[in-house]
């Protein structure tokens, strides 16, 4: 037997014995008789079990109970804040739920996208809370209770994200640490997960790529006959340097730090639409920049997160700049069958290249925006495809008849 300490609810309970296989969510049922936490499927599928876990939501059912050691836990029996309150109202107004196994992790899950997602759409809260199912109601009503306590939220003047995880790491494992949006405001309703770490990057500072993330990773580099003072200044104009990749368009008027793009992608027969949202850092000092985004597909299932980073050299004496630039993506969905490393390294140099030309095309209109004669405005990844398997077929007859 192994003995941990958990603080559940806000109280703490010591010397706790369980056997090192037990799972967090046997230890608060059968050990804290804490029964409002449902075990459904055991095998993280269905969500039922849902639970707050250092602030994180957490599958209760394949958590360890050792990996949770020390670590604050908030079942739904201590999820009593406003916003809470009104996930209940809105859950039953809008019968978002008949037997009510799912509703305790559904309950859950819902407040952490209305804390998360203040200006989040119909198909928006779907996708968040594809991982908790149901077998009774359709969806239908826990997709409009979400969102009239977002609509109603936003009414009040509520419209940054309240609880935003900025680290994440093994539940229980003191590894989540979350931060206010805006500065000042309170982090976490009272009783869920009060005590959090609040993480601020200095001033200046770019925030590092996460190795740990399971994304597909290249680098890319390319050079334009423009000063890298001028081409700085050019990137940091959002709404001009995010048209210049092939296919893009903006869905609102970007910020100094945050950008909502549209990208249009032909690949073959399917047509993609991704419509996603961007943040970037600068560090002026030192030439470099991050961007980090997500975006889905409105036409299919399809869905992308992404980062990159950007650096500025100069070469030719101060004449030209080069960009050395680091890509890290993952691709969901049906498009997923197009993400494999060989042949998305050719087609991202071909994108890259065309981002190249437009921004050369750009730099030498003076930075002004109108597509021009010289600029690529559409990407068709299949051609680029077709293009990149033709080449290699043609490569590999090459080296099999020796070059002739």
């Amino acid at each position: 037997m192994n003995t941990i300490s958990l603080k559940v609810n806000g109280k703490k309970y010591d010397n706790v014995q369980i056997e090192p296989r037990t799972h967090l969510g046997d230890v608060l049922r059968e050990s804290l008789s804490l029964t409002g936490t449902h075990l459904g499927c055991e095998h993280g599928v269905c969500g039922a079990c849902t639970v707050f876990v250092d602030g994180v939501p957490t599958r209760s059912c394949i958590s360890l109970a050792a990996a949770c050691d020390n670590a604050e836990v908030v079942t739904i029996e201590g999820m009593n804040d406003e916003v809470m309150e009104a996930l209940r109202t809105a859950f039953s107004q809008e019968h978002g739920l008949q037997c009510g196994f799912c509703t305790p992790g559904m309950l859950a899950s819902a407040h952490d996208v209305v804390m998360r997602m203040p200006h989040a759409t119909e198909q928006d809260i779907r996708y968040a809370m594809s991982g908790n199912l149901c077998r009774c109601t359709g969806y239908v009503g826990i997709t409009k209770a979400i969102q009239s306590v977002i609509e109603k939220r936003r009414a009040e003047g509520i419209t940054e994200p309240v609880n935003v995880r900025t680290i994440l790491g093994p539940a229980g494992a003191g590894h989540a640490q979350t931060q206010s949006a805006s500065a000042g405001a309170a982090a976490v309703p009272a009783g869920m997960a009060a005590e959090v770490k609040r993480v601020r990057a200095p001033a200046g500072a770019v925030k590092a790529p996460d190795s740990g993330k399971p994304m597909t990773r290249m680098q890319q580099s390319f050079t334009v006959d423009f000063p890298r003072d001028e081409v700085w200044a050019f990137f940091g104009r959002l709404d001009q340097v995010t048209t210049c990749l092939p296919g893009a368009s903006l869905l609102s008027e970007p910020t100094a730090t945050h950008v909502e793009p549209r990208l249009r992608v032909k690949v073959g027969p399917i047509v993609a639409d991704f419509e996603g949202t961007a943040d970037v850092e600068r560090d002026d000092a030192n030439y470099k920049g991050m961007i980090y985004g997500s975006a889905r597909d409105t036409k299919s299932p399809s869905a992308t997160r992404g980062e990159v980073e950007y650096v500025l050299s100069e070469i030719n004496q101060g004449a030209s700049t080069r960009v050395d630039v680091e890509i890290g993506f993952a691709l969901t969905g049906p498009l997923a069958q197009f993400s494999r490393s060989g042949i998305v390294q050719d087609i991202a140099k071909r994108m890259t290249d065309a981002f190249a030309q437009n921004l050369h095309a750009r730099l030498s209109n003076g930075g002004q925006s109108g597509a021009t004669a010289n600029e690529v405005t559409e990407l068709n990844a299949g051609a680029l495809v077709f293009s990149v398997l033709r080449n290699r077929v043609t490569a590999f007859f090459k080296r099999l008849f020796g070059g002739r």
